[in-house]
């Protein structure tokens, strides 16, 4: 792996920074708890700590001695960890309803968005956000098409006969 200089670890920094203010800006203008600065710490954070596994990696990648190993896939498996009970603590319950878990998923997306610009994944990254954003904002024209759905099929389940009663086998 080629070093990491100081210039690729300020680009990898900013571009996180960058795509966590897109997705948190997303959940800001919708009124979302966790909004355009918690999306942008997370991105961040997962960029940094990512990095930092790059660093402890590479001097033991050097050395000549077999015995020395590094498994720099723990940081990020344990940034997965912690992020999901930050996004926890975004699903609420109100009365029937479950509020908070698309916010929770896309923490969850901008932790991932951190490590993979870590990892020098820009491409990756970007084109995550922009597939997000579709999600989060293209796709929410299809959902008064999605509940008008849902109503004609409640509908049609009410008004639909009784299914005919099987004869019983004594």
């Amino acid at each position: 792996m080629p070093p990491i200089d100081d210039s690729m670890i300020v680009g990898r920094l900013l571009v996180a920074f960058g795509l966590g203010f897109v997705l948190g800006f997303e959940r800001e203008i919708r009124g979302q708890q966790a909004g355009l600065r918690t999306h942008m710490l997370v991105c961040l954070g997962a960029c940094l700590f990512t990095l930092c596994s790059i660093f402890i990696a590479v001097p033991l990648a050097g050395g000549e001695s077999e015995e020395i190993r590094a498994d720099i896939g723990r940081i990020a498996s344990q940034i997965v960890v912690g992020i999901s009970f930050l996004g926890g603590g975004a699903i609420l319950r109100q009365d029937s309803r479950i509020r908070g878990l698309t916010t929770a998923a896309n923490l969850w997306l901008t932790a991932s968005v951190g490590l993979a610009t870590g990892l020098g994944f820009i491409l990756a990254a970007v084109l995550t956000v922009l597939l997000a954003l579709f999600t989060l904002v293209g796709l929410r024209g299809l959902e008064p098409l999605v509940q008008r759905l849902r109503l004609r099929l409640k509908l049609t389940e009410e008004d639909a006969p009784p299914p005919p009663s099987r004869p019983r086998d004594d």
